[in-house]
């Protein structure tokens, strides 16, 4: 203990305390006169590295449900994006749609045809633009190795040879196409999932996307509906490329 300690209390001593005398060492009771040179416990120790490591653990926690909330909102985005330009393309090619034909062993048919799983479409708008000409587009439903739907797109230039393919949706749960179908003789119109009249083309089509529970469609109006003969009698498709038939 300090002189100067020892003269302070020598001349204010403090009623009831008694100093501690030479080797008597620093009792609980003489606390304010003594200096408590004591360091950390053992247990102290362990309590502060456990509660350092539970405010580690859920920091690390938030960071990580941050990052995969970032992540998941720009894979939907980006899936919402691819859904919206797939959409735009189909939209644009069904529009476009020509209601051409060709000559098969004397007989004149025509390139549209439809049904639930299917669509072919002639058009004068490709996916890949580049050479003029009408294009034969082709749409399939196909599924994938994990059992998922996807809609498969080719395109070839009608009398030329060579395809090109691409795909415009994936991972869906299911996929299919529907066309409106109106009788001369009905008031209104019913969807049919398979096309069968070779005379007329649908007024509509529509193509659902399902994801779970959810049903994304989109109805596709045709400029060219009606009567096949009515909307161009005249423009028919041989093996070498485009001929007029007149009187047809």
């Amino acid at each position: 203990m300090s002189p100067q300690l020892n003269m302070w209390k020598a001349n204010y001593p403090i009623p009831g305390i008694k100093p501690a005398g030479p080797g008597t060492g620093c009792q609980k009771r003489y606390l304010l006169l003594c200096n408590d040179s004591r360091g950390f416990t053992l247990l102290e120790l362990l309590i502060s590295l456990v509660m350092i490591g539970a405010i580690a653990l859920i920091a690390t926690g938030a960071m990580r449900l941050g990052l995969r909330t970032v992540s998941a909102g720009e894979k939907r985005i980006d899936h919402l994006e691819r859904i919206r330009a797939s959409f735009t393309i189909i939209d644009s090619q069904i529009q476009s749609q020509i209601p051409l034909s060709y000559e098969e062993q004397g007989e004149r048919k025509y390139y549209f045809q439809g049904n639930r799983g299917s669509l072919q479409l002639a058009t004068n708008y490709s996916l890949w633009g580049g050479q003029k000409g009408y294009v034969l587009v082709r749409y399939k439903v196909e599924s994938d190795d994990t059992g998922k739907q996807l809609l498969s797109i080719s395109e070839n230039i009608i009398g030329m040879t060579g395809n090109r393919e691409s795909k415009l949706f994936r991972s869906a749960d299911a996929i299919h196409f529907e066309y409106f179908f109106k009788d001369p003789t009905e008031e209104e119109g019913r969807w049919v999932e398979a096309w069968t009249d070779m005379a007329n083309i649908p007024g509509k089509i529509k193509l659902h996307l399902l994801y779970g529970e959810k049903d994304i469609s989109m109805i596709i109006p045709l400029r060219t509906a009606g009567t096949l003969s009515q909307t161009m009698p005249n423009r028919a498709i041989d093996k070498q490329g485009i001929s007029e038939k007149k009187g047809k």
